[in-house]
């Protein structure tokens, strides 16, 4: 019994190890600035390409909104996961957003000082879309 314990506990070991080393980045966390300048880099990326894209139906019916969304990150800057953690109440705001970071994308691949640390990055940000006047905008903030 005690050698086919300690295979189990072997075998969970080696899965735990093969995991996915994933970090997390907000405002708070990003006290390295390799961190903080990849997070800028992309919440610039996201605007852009949000601004050029804010949805026609949600302008032509003038709805706005806030959300909060995850988006984790693979090494090369392909997005492996994004989910919707707090829905703006308006489907087609939280759908935009997924969209948005599905045109943007890829993103920059992660320099070598985040690569050789973590597997993956999870940013999550919250999503503000707005109608001024004319205006549109599409803004991400931290939590």
């Amino acid at each position: 019994d005690l050698a086919s314990l300690q295979a189990k506990l072997d075998k969970q070991r080696q899965e735990y190890a093969k995991r996915p080393r994933i970090r997390t980045l907000t405002s708070v966390s990003t006290k390295a600035s390799y961190d903080a300048k990849y997070l800028h880099d992309w919440s610039t990326k996201i605007e852009q390409v949000g601004n050029r894209n804010y949805p026609g139906e949600a302008l032509n019916r003038r709805i706005t909104g806030q959300l909060r969304l995850s988006v984790t990150i693979n090494p090369d800057g392909s997005v492996y996961e994004v989910k919707v953690l707090q829905s703006s109440g308006q489907r087609i705001l939280d759908d935009a957003a997924k969209q948005i970071v599905r045109l943007a994308s890829p993103f920059a691949s992660f320099p070598p000082e985040i690569r050789k640390q973590v597997d993956r990055l999870q940013i999550i940000r919250t999503w503000n879309f707005e109608i001024t006047g004319n205006q549109t905008s599409v803004t991400t903030q931290a939590n």
